[in-house]
C-alpha cells in the first residue's frame, strides 16, 4: 500500500513537471540558433502547416522520458539501459535532420541499422514466447533473432515517423496502444512496466497538449523515432512478461504502424518510385484529402487525425477479449490487412484527381 502511495506521488509530481517541460521547451525553442528548429518547409508533401513551427517536441519528450527513468530508478533501484540508449542514439540520429543537417534517407538508415544491431547484441534483448510457428526454428538461430528484433524495430520506429504528419495523428495512436499494453500488465500484476508505461502515457497526454488540435511544437524526426523505439520496447517486454498473450495480438496492436511501412514500401516500388523518399500517398493523407473537402484545411487536419484513430480503436480493441488465442488473433490480423488494402484502393480512387500520379 505504502508502494502505491510513492508511485501516485511521483505519477502526480511527474505529471505537473512533464507540462513544465514542454510548455518551456515550446516557449523558448523558436529563439534556439536563430530558430534553428523551425519547420519553415511548406512545401514538401507531409506539409499540413501554413506558418513556421518549432520541431521541439522530440527534445521535450526526451527530457520528460529520461527525467521519468530516474524516478523509476529511485523507486525500484533499476536501471533502464534499453530504453536510456536506444531511444537517446534514435533520438540523435533523427535530431540532425531536424537542425538542418542535410544526410540522406539512405545514410540515416543506414545509421538507425548500426546502432539497432549494436544495442540489441550488447544488451541481449530477447523476444521470448513467440507464437510464430513458420519462424520458430529459424529464430532459434542468434543471428536470425537479431534480425528479426531489428526489423521489428525498424518496421516501428520508421512507422511512426511516417504517420506524424497531422496535429495529434502519432500521440493518440500511442497513447491508445500503450493504455492497452498497460491494461494487459496491470490485469496481469506486472506493476512494474505498468508504471513506467503510465509515464510514457503521461509524456504523450503533454506532448497532445502542445500538439492537438492546433499545433504549438512538433515533434520532429527525432521525436517520432524516439517515440517509435520506446513502443517498440513496451511491446518486446509485454509479450516477454505474458506468455499466455498470443504474438499475433501483438501484430494486431502494432498493425497501422507496421503495414503502413510495409504497403508504401511496396506501393511505390510498384510505382518506380525510391521507397525512402517522402510523397504524399500515404493512407493518412488520403483520408485528409477527403475529410478536408468538408470541414476545411485547418480543422480537417486534426479531425483526420481523430477519424483515424476512432477507426483503428474499432478495428484492435476487440481483439483484446481473445488475447490468448492465437487462431483468431492471426485471422483477425490477416482481416485487417484486406480491409486497409479495400480502404486505401477506395480513398486512392477517390482522390485521385488530387494527387500527383
Amino acid at each position: 500500500m505504502q508502494t502505491d502511495s510513492i508511485e501516485l506521488g511521483f505519477l502526480s509530481i511527474f505529471a505537473l513537471m512533464t507540462f513544465f517541460i514542454f510548455l518551456i521547451t515550446e516557449k523558448y525553442s523558436y529563439k534556439l540558433s536563430n530558430g534553428l528548429l523551425l519547420d519553415k518547409d511548406f512545401n514538401k508533401p507531409q506539409a499540413f502547416h501554413d506558418r513556421p513551427i518549432s520541431r521541439s517536441g522530440g527534445f521535450a519528450c526526451l527530457i520528460s522520458l529520461l527525467l521519468f527513468i530516474y524516478f523509476y530508478y529511485v523507486i525500484y533501484e533499476k536501471i533502464l539501459y534499453e530504453y536510456i540508449y536506444i531511444s537517446s542514439s534514435l533520438f540523435f540520429i533523427g535530431y540532425i535532420d531536424d537542425i538542418k543537417i542535410k544526410i540522406s534517407p539512405n545514410t540515416r538508415l543506414i545509421l538507425m541499422i548500426f546502432f539497432l544491431i549494436f544495442f540489441i547484441n550488447f544488451l541481449s534483448i530477447q523476444i521470448y514466447n513467440l507464437d510464430l510457428i513458420f519462424l520458430k526454428s529459424w529464430l532459434e538461430n542468434k543471428i536470425f533473432l537479431s534480425l528479426f528484433i531489428l526489423l521489428c524495430f525498424l518496421f516501428i520506429v520508421n512507422g511512426a515517423n511516417l504517420i506524424d504528419g497531422f496535429n495529434g495523428l502519432l500521440a493518440l495512436n500511442l497513447i491508445i496502444i500503450n493504455s492497452v499494453l498497460l491494461f494487459i500488465n496491470l490485469t496481469n500484476n506486472h506493476l512494474e512496466l505498468s508504471f513506467f508505461l503510465t509515464g510514457q502515457i503521461i509524456i504523450l497526454i503533454s506532448l497532445l497538449l502542445f500538439n492537438f488540435p492546433q499545433a504549438k511544437i512538433f515533434l520532429g524526426d527525432s521525436g517520432s523515432y524516439l517515440l517509435g523505439s520506446t513502443v517498440a520496447l513496451n511491446v518486446i517486454f509485454t509479450n516477454n512478461l505474458n506468455p499466455q498473450v498470443s504474438s499475433f495480438f501483438f501484430c494486431i496492436l502494432l498493425f497501422y504502424l507496421f503495414f503502413e511501412v510495409f504497403f508504401s514500401f511496396i506501393r511505390k516500388i510498384y510505382q518506380r518510385k525510391s521507397p525512402v523518399l517522402p510523397d504524399n500517398k500515404h493512407l493518412h493523407m488520403l483520408s485528409f484529402k477527403k475529410i478536408s473537402e468538408i470541414f476545411g484545411h485547418q480543422k480537417g487536419n486534426y479531425i483526420n487525425s481523430i477519424f483515424i484513430n476512432l477507426v483503428f480503436c474499432a478495428l484492435i480493441l476487440p481483439s483484446i477479449y481473445f488475447a490468448d488465442n492465437s487462431l483468431i488473433c492471426k485471422y483477425w490480423f490477416f482481416s485487417l490487412i484486406l480491409i486497409y488494402i479495400v480502404i486505401y484502393i477506395r480513398l486512392y480512387r477517390l482522390t485521385k484527381n488530387q494527387i500527383d500520379i
